[in-house]
């Protein structure tokens, strides 16, 4: 198994920074309008480009495009659905609601933050930064023809913020209003001490139609099909089984600089399975057209069926140059055996990752320490002068270990239970005050250790039975609960849990989100990604100087520091990354030769269908079947 290795949500956006702290606005200090934004100002494309360096201006348009889930947004599922609201804590939302709306701006895939005009041209940003006023795009339409003005934008932020789901409504914490003077002008106002990517986050969400709403509650989760206005409209479907989106092909924004060149798939369709096994054989019979391996046992040894030998399947490995993230098992800190570190820095010597990536993984994996791993924002060695100046203040407040090497996990001698690993979890169980009595550990007041994995996948259960074997020699009752996709999100959303894995993906420009991961806010609210309840001062003051940074290296300093913190805590089991994405394909496709750094495999707006390959594998398919 990859575990969960990038099939986890990236969430932008977040609360805000101190005051004292809010940086100069890096867009226009005079007020002029500009094309587009970025965290620091820098943009890569000037007010006349005519489409972004990576895309195919020669894609042809028509095909289908077909897979399984590989990532998520809210309330979505990898595994089932039950609704078409994907932007509400109720029901299990729809993979691939997203592409049937459009966003004031959308992200450019080579850089880091950068954002170009969609349904709005440009955006005007004043001295203070907390008024911005978008133009939108007069031509701009929902699927019905209706006109999208800036009176639908303002009913969509203002929505969201008030019964959106509750990670929404956390980012939108010092989004304060949005009004619609006239239907060509946005206004959108910030609180004083919004973070500096706030806008970035606001720029970058659904527009709904007010219209349409007026007549439906939007906190409903249904299967009616919302009016949108982006590239794809809901086509086909059958709940928990497949959802197909239709490209629109007259749709208003085809020839914008920034869509030029993107969402050329006729029919986007995605297939939903709950178990793993089961999916791969699906895509061998070619039920579906594109897979990316999570798996590592699968793509090791189970990718030499024929379609493979003979080419009509493809496999390749594309290089993963985003922030890796956290993964892990994330220890639910609310609950009483775990709030002392020294218990959850044993469960952490408890797992033997060596024998784990070798012999279930194929070695295929390599051990994530940091919650910005693959990136330059994880804190190597002692820290630097700047990363002094943000601790020392807080020198009495945190473990003497963040002035030194930062921690990092273990390393074994691979053989599955590591004596000296296990013998220095028994000493920090007992130095917690939990004894041996019987072969089981005891609490002081005689209650015994037990604590359960929650998964919601039984593809995970091989990785979990040496674990929980090596916390049975520690004396520690442990257990797997395999429960269905819809019971395990209620569980996740309500902290219904021991420990739970996660996949958190950072943003390459870290700001509001991390509140939503880490904050002690976070810590309490439903459906929040703050899965182990980390409610520390420091890292709150901490994630306040990475949002109020002026710079990208004041902004990496920060992070630094925050992340010798985090680590010092020990709230989660750190698992496995890999900085590659393993993709297998029925040779029916093209995509650009060099994909962008920060857009991942650029499935499916940057591919394309081919008919000459899809002809030959056809032609192929045929005479195998004779």
């Amino acid at each position: 198994m990859s575990g969960l290795s990038r099939r986890r949500v990236l969430v932008l956006g977040g609360t805000a920074a101190a005051a004292s702290l809010f940086p100069r606005p890096s867009f226009s200090d005079t007020g002029a309008e500009t094309h587009g934004m970025s965290a620091f100002g820098d943009l890569k494309y000037p007010k006349d480009f005519t489409h972004f360096d990576y895309v195919n201006l020669k894609a042809p348009k028509g095909g289908l495009f077909s897979t399984v889930p590989s990532s998520r947004i809210y309330n979505q599922s990898y595994q089932t659905f039950n609704s078409l609201n994907a932007y509400i804590l109720k029901g299990d939302g729809a993979i691939g609601m997203e592409q049937t709306f459009i966003s004031l701006m959308k992200s450019s895939g080579d850089e880091p933050d950068g954002m170009y005009g969609l349904a709005a041209s440009s955006v005007q940003i004043p001295p203070d930064g907390l008024t911005y006023r978008f133009k939108m795009r007069p031509e701009a339409r929902f699927h019905d023809g209706s006109k999208l003005t800036a009176a639908d934008a303002a009913f969509s932020l203002n929505i969201l913020k008030e019964k959106g789901h509750p990670i929404a409504q956390q980012q939108l914490r010092y989004f304060v209003k949005a009004d619609a003077p006239d239907d060509a002008t946005l206004v959108v106002t910030f609180a004083p001490d919004r973070a500096r990517d706030v806008p970035l986050f606001v720029a970058g969400l659904p527009i709904f139609s007010k219209a349409y709403y007026g007549k439906k509650p939007f906190e409903e989760s249904t299967l009616d099909i919302p009016l949108g206005s982006g590239p794809y409209k809901v086509g086909r479907f059958e709940v928990n089984r497949y959802i197909e989106f239709d490209r629109v092909a007259d749709w208003w924004a085809k020839d914008l600089p920034v869509n030029r060149g993107a969402y050329n798939f006729d029919t986007v369709r995605y297939e939903f399975y709950r178990d793993r096994d089961v999916a791969f054989e699906g895509f061998t019979a070619r039920s579906y057209l594109y897979r990316e391996e999570f798996t590592a046992r699968v793509w090791a040894t189970r990718y030499d069926f024929p379609a493979v030998q003979d080419g009509r399947v493809k496999r390749e490995t594309l290089p993963d140059n985003t922030p890796s993230g956290a993964q892990g098992w994330f220890i639910n800190t609310r609950r009483d055996q775990f709030k002392d570190v020294r218990i959850r820095e044993a469960l952490i010597y408890a797992f033997d990752f060596e024998w784990t990536n070798k012999n279930i993984m194929y070695g295929a994996y390599a051990r994530t320490a940091s919650p910005f791993q693959n990136s330059d924002l994880i804190a190597n060695g002692t820290p630097t002068p700047e990363e002094l100046q943000l601790l020392e203040p807080f020198r009495s407040k945190v473990p003497e270990e963040v002035f030194g090497l930062p921690f990092v996990p273990p390393v074994s001698d691979g053989s599955g239970q590591d004596r000296s690993m296990l013998r220095k979890a028994s000493q920090l169980l007992q130095a917690a005050g939990w004894a041996i009595k019987d072969g089981k550990r005891i609490s002081p007041d005689g209650k015994p250790f037990t604590l359960e994995f929650l998964v919601d996948e039984p593809a995970l259960q091989p990785h979990h039975a040496p674990y929980i074997k090596n916390l049975a020699a520690l004396g520690i009752e442990a257990s797997l609960r395999v429960v269905d996709p819809v019971q395990y999100r209620s569980r996740r959303d309500d902290f219904d849990f021991d420990l739970a894995i996660e996949r958190f993906t950072m943003a390459s420009t870290p700001g509001d989100a991390l509140r939503t991961f880490f904050s002690s806010q976070a810590a309490t609210v439903k459906g929040s990604y703050n899965l182990s309840g980390v409610a520390d001062p420091v890292l709150d003051a901490l994630i306040a100087k990475i949002i109020a940074a002026n710079s990208r290296d004041e902004m990496r300093i920060a992070c630094h520091a925050f992340d010798r913190v985090f680590r010092a805590g020990r709230y989660w089991v750190p698992q496995w990354y890999r900085n590659n994405h393993p993709i297998a394909y029925w040779d029916v496709f093209g995509h650009p030769e060099r994909l962008p750094r920060y857009a991942g495999v650029g499935v499916p707006d940057l591919w394309w269908s081919d008919s000459a390959k899809a002809t030959r594998t056809e032609q192929h398919q045929s005479g195998q079947a004779k």
